[in-house]
Parts: C-alpha cells; sequence; structure tokens
C-alpha cells in the first residue's frame, strides 16, 4: 500500500445546511445566513454546503422562501468559496425518481445559479441512478462528486467499497465521499475505509459523517491520518449530537501538524459568536430539542439515523403508541434485512421505519404495507446489494412485475407536461422544478408570493398617492 503523504485537511462547511438539517429541522433562514457570509468567505474553506437536501422543502413549505432565491443570494456573497449541494440522484431533491429531462435541468439551473460541487448519492448505491446527474453536472462544467451511503452488513465489505469506488472513477466523477448518515463509521474501521478506498482509485475522498453516537471526532482523526482529503465540520454552536463534529475543535486539533487547515482561530471564534444567539433562540423556543445534542449509542446498535429516530418517535406518538418504540427500533433491522440490507438514508431509511411502525402496530408483520414499500420490492427504487426476502416480496406484491432495469427508463420526459400545468404562476423558469418536485407546496408558495407582490404594489400605489393626490 503507498505510504499516506501528510497534507492540510481541507474542510466543508455545513453550518448553511446539515448542521440546521440535523438541529434545528433546517429551519435557518436567508435572513440569518446573509450577514456571516462575509465572514465565513474569509475561513478559507474547501466549500460551504447551503443548499439541497432538505432546504428546498423545507423553506416553501415552513419559511414561505424562494429557494433559488437564497442560493442567488449567497452566491453574490461568497467572492471567494466554492457553494455545495447535497443532491439525491434521480431522486434530485424529492422522494421518488424523475425522469431525466428533469433532472438534467435542475442540474443546470442549481449550476447557473451559483452550485459549484454537486454532491450526489442514491439511497441503494445503485449507481445506474446517478449517471443522468454526473453526466448533466459534467456537461455543466460543475464539479461532481458521487457520495457512498455508509452502512453495515454482510455485503458491505472493504472489496465491495473498492470496487464501487473503481466504478464511480470511470463513470468520471471528480471525487468521492463517504457520507455516514448515522455516525456508524468507527475510528479503526475509517483507517482501513480510507486506506482501501485510496488503493483502489486516484479520486479525492471527502468524509462527511454525524456526531450521534459519539465517535465522529475520532473518526475523523484516524481518516485524516490514513490520507483523507476533506471532511465536513460545523461552527460548534450547530455542531454534535445529530449535526457534524465541530469546526473549531477539528481545526484546533490539528494545529501545529501536517494536517493544519490554516484556519484563523479568532474568526472562527467571531462566527460562532454570531450564530450562538440563533441556537439560544432555538432552544427557547423547543426548536432545537436537547435531545438531538446528545449522543445515542443506540445508533450502532439498530443503525438508525438521528432524523429517522425522531421520525419514529413523532410517528408513534400521533398514533398514540410511544410505548412502542423500542419493540420498534428492534423492528427496523429486521425489516432492512427483508429489504436487501440497504443503507438507511432517505428514502429508503423513511420507507424501512414506517414499514416498521406498521409492522409493531399491526401486530402482524407486512399486514399493512405502504405503496413505498411495494415499490421498493419491485425495483422501483433500483437494485438493493442483497436480493429481497422472497416470502416478504410474495406477501407485499404478489405476482406484480419486479423490474431490473434503471427505474427511470420507464418515466417519459415530463417538463412540457409540468411547464403546461404551472404556466399561471410561472415568474421565472426555476419555478417550474420546484412545481416539479413539491407541486402543492409550490402552489401554496406561489399563492402566498403573488399575495405578497400584491400587497407591496397596493402599498407603493398608496405611497405615490399620497405623494401625488389626485
Amino acid at each position: 500500500m503507498a505510504e499516506v503523504v501528510k497534507k492540510p485537511v481541507k474542510i466543508t462547511e455545513t453550518i448553511l445546511r446539515d448542521a440546521h438539517q440535523s438541529l434545528i429541522a433546517t429551519r435557518m433562514t436567508t435572513e440569518q445566513m446573509l450577514p456571516i457570509v462575509d465572514k465565513l468567505d474569509k475561513v478559507g474553506y474547501h466549500s460551504v454546503e447551503c443548499w439541497g437536501g432538505a432546504t428546498f422543502d423545507a423553506s416553501l413549505r415552513f419559511l414561505k422562501e424562494d429557494p433559488w432565491d437564497r442560493l442567488r443570494k449567497l452566491r453574490d456573497g461568497f467572492k471567494n468559496t466554492k457553494l455545495q449541494m447535497l443532491f439525491r440522484g434521480q431522486n434530485i431533491l424529492g422522494y421518488a425518481p424523475y425522469a431525466d429531462d428533469v433532472v438534467e435541468y435542475f442540474v443546470q439551473k442549481s449550476i447557473a445559479n451559483g452550485i459549484d460541487i454537486i454532491r450526489i448519492f442514491d439511497c441503494l448505491n445503485d449507481l445506474r441512478n446517478l449517471e443522468t446527474a454526473v453526466r448533466a453536472t459534467k456537461k455543466e462544467k460543475g464539479h461532481a462528486q458521487i457520495a457512498l451511503s455508509y452502512t453495515l452488513g454482510d455485503a458491505y465489505t472493504l472489496d465491495y467499497w473498492m470496487d464501487i469506488a473503481k466504478r464511480i472513477e470511470d463513470m468520471g466523477a471528480d471525487s468521492i465521499c463517504i457520507k455516514d448518515m448515522a455516525g456508524l463509521l468507527l475510528p479503526y474501521t475509517a483507517t482501513e475505509l480510507v486506506s482501501a478506498l485510496k488503493s483502489a482509485t486516484s479520486l479525492p475522498i471527502q468524509l462527511h459523517t454525524h456526531y450521534t453516537s459519539g465517535e465522529a471526532s475520532m473518526t475523523y482523526m484516524k481518516a485524516v491520518e490514513a490520507g483523507v482529503d476533506v471532511i465536513d465540520t460545523a461552527m460548534s454552536p450547530f455542531a454534535l449530537g445529530t449535526s457534524q463534529p465541530a469546526t473549531e475543535v477539528m481545526a484546533a486539533a490539528f494545529r501545529g501538524t501536517p494536517y493544519d487547515p490554516g484556519f484563523d482561530m479568532e474568526l472562527l471564534a467571531e462566527i460562532a459568536e454570531y450564530f450562538r444567539p440563533i441556537r439560544e433562540d432555538a432552544i427557547a423556543s423547543g426548536l432545537l430539542n436537547p435531545k438531538n445534542l446528545g449522543v445515542n449509542i443506540k445508533t450502532l446498535q439498530y443503525q438508525v439515523p438521528g432524523g429517522m429516530l425522531s421520525n419514529l418517535t413523532s410517528q408513534l406518538k400521533d398514533m398514540h403508541a410511544e410505548d412502542k418504540f423500542y419493540e420498534v427500533l428492534e423492528e427496523v433491522p429486521r425489516v432492512r434485512k427483508d429489504f436487501g440490507e440497504p443503507p438507511l438514508v432517505t428514502p429508503s431509511s423513511q420507507i424501512v421505519g414506517t414499514q416498521a411502525v406498521m409492522n409493531v402496530i399491526a401486530g402482524e408483520r407486512y399486514k399493512m404495507v405502504t405503496k413505498e414499500t411495494k415499490d421498493l420490492l419491485s425495483g422501483k427504487y433500483g437494485a438493493t446489494v442483497k436480493p429481497f426476502n422472497p416470502d416478504v416480496q410474495k406477501k407485499c406484491i404478489g405476482d406484480a412485475k419486479v423490474i431490473t432495469y434503471r427505474p427511470a427508463d420507464d418515466i417519459e420526459p415530463q417538463l412540457p407536461t409540468l411547464e403546461k400545468e404551472m404556466s399561471q404562476w410561472k415568474q421565472q423558469d426555476e419555478d417550474v422544478l420546484t412545481y416539479a418536485l413539491f407541486p402543492q407546496v409550490a402552489v401554496d408558495y406561489f399563492k402566498y408570493r403573488q399575495a405578497q407582490q400584491t400587497k407591496i404594489d397596493m402599498t407603493a400605489a398608496d405611497e405615490k398617492n399620497k405623494a401625488y393626490p389626485v
């Protein structure tokens, strides 16, 4: 194995996307972000992750903001730093596959509005579901990073990860990210994994993890020593718990070593000071639940990401069945095994989690089955690393057709129909993509936007009449 070159580690800052998605349900507003952009831009980050994931949905649904407008404002502010987004492969930022024309157009508009790096992943690690997004990113001269959804199980050997890394390089990707959404990657395993990937590919390797299990900072330390090129961190007010390790802590840990990222600690302290009141307000309002800040070692036992744990809790609360929580946690690995051992990340985590809840509540496994479970077992999300449990598959879908080709091959071009459906609301090209991803939420937002515009116009007319009375 080649000798590891000791070099400064690069850092991607997650405070504007995954950190607040993980801790406060993606509720940070553009208005809260913009005043600190100038200082963030001076740090010297490899990139700032600020878009994609759940930010799009949450902006429209809860904040009544246009996510495209947020991206353009952030792009205007960040003069020296690359902007990064998270992209769910053929699912874009939604929960089901879209036609290739929608994927291509979304990539085109994301890069045109300011994104430099697109981190593309698939919940099953089925590379066929990433091909269109990677090709589109390269066409638009963006950086295509493929993220491997990290998980545990018999099939996920070092050989599996090395083989998939080689295939990613062959696809034309620019870098690879180990996406450890549940905080399952342990420190010494990280050494082995990073070393194996480095021997299999010449692509830069980035590591993304969550602090949920309490291992993440140690995992980063061992990964950096093994030669990982970039790590994802969050400014301390929105770090730890279900978020990432703290930026200042990791920068301080590597100070004076060959891995030192060279950050100005005073500048980082000023940035942390800016975010602290936002955190305090979130705790006071109940938006930030202190439970999400602790260590949950059950993550390693059940392999359930932090976001999925909170989803299960709220589902059971709605059903007045909170006493079934541990039964459901024990059912999750069994359902996952029946479903071909997929990584648990959006949307596979929701599919497995909801089915586990139904199995426990019904008192009989697979007596009630969701549409998404049927789609997964019919191959409509792609191929899993292991075969489905044939008995479970038969019980859930009977003799329904099971596809083995790329699911999006069945989807006809969608853009012309979408354009027609939403034409009355269109104020910018991007609106059709907003509608494509979340039709009802988008229309609600478009109505709100129109009402706000009418209000502004009426106010302006009133002011004009006061100034120049008829």
